[in-house]
């Protein structure tokens, strides 16, 4: 038998789409949004691709995704994974990591996922805006970083 309510999908369904639909419109105040086939959102801050999703953890924490890719086929590097990892310590929206692939190189993601359920659109703006921006900023360090070394 089960316990759960009648229509609990559907009300999962429906809480993280009108989170989603909040997050569009604060994201559509700077930027191009694309809407994927799944409901995540896409979008470009300056040379940074983002995606936001909306998932809810239980019942009535529904929280917002946002993933940024910083950098992409950096060299294997230790000394650029080191420096991620210690601006990684220093920020306070997102939690860095690095991604190391075959063939002898690296990616930089920055994620961060918080409940939203609530925020109307121009405080999620101004909180998604912090994140993403670190996210270019992080970028333009790293490329100055290889670029240097």
């Amino acid at each position: 038998m089960s316990h759960d309510a009648p229509g609990a999908g559907t009300t999962e369904a429906a809480s993280t789409a009108r989170l989603l639909a909040v997050a569009r419109e604060a994201l559509e105040l700077y930027h191009d949004v694309h809407v994927d086939d799944d409901g995540a959102l896409s979008f470009r801050h300056k040379d940074v691709p983002c995606a936001v999703q909306a998932m809810q953890l239980a019942e009535g924490l529904v929280v917002l995704s946002l993933t940024c890719v910083v950098a992409w086929d950096l060299p294997a590097d230790d000394r650029l994974a080191r420096s991620a990892a210690e601006r990684a310590g220093e920020g306070l929206f997102g939690t860095l990591g690095v991604v190391r692939r075959d063939g002898g190189k690296m990616d930089v993601l920055l994620r961060y996922a918080f409940p939203a359920e609530g925020l109307a659109a121009g405080p999620l703006s101004t909180l998604l805006m912090l994140v993403v921006s670190t996210a270019s900023q992080l970028r333009a360090e790293l490329l100055s970083a290889t670029d240097a070394g």
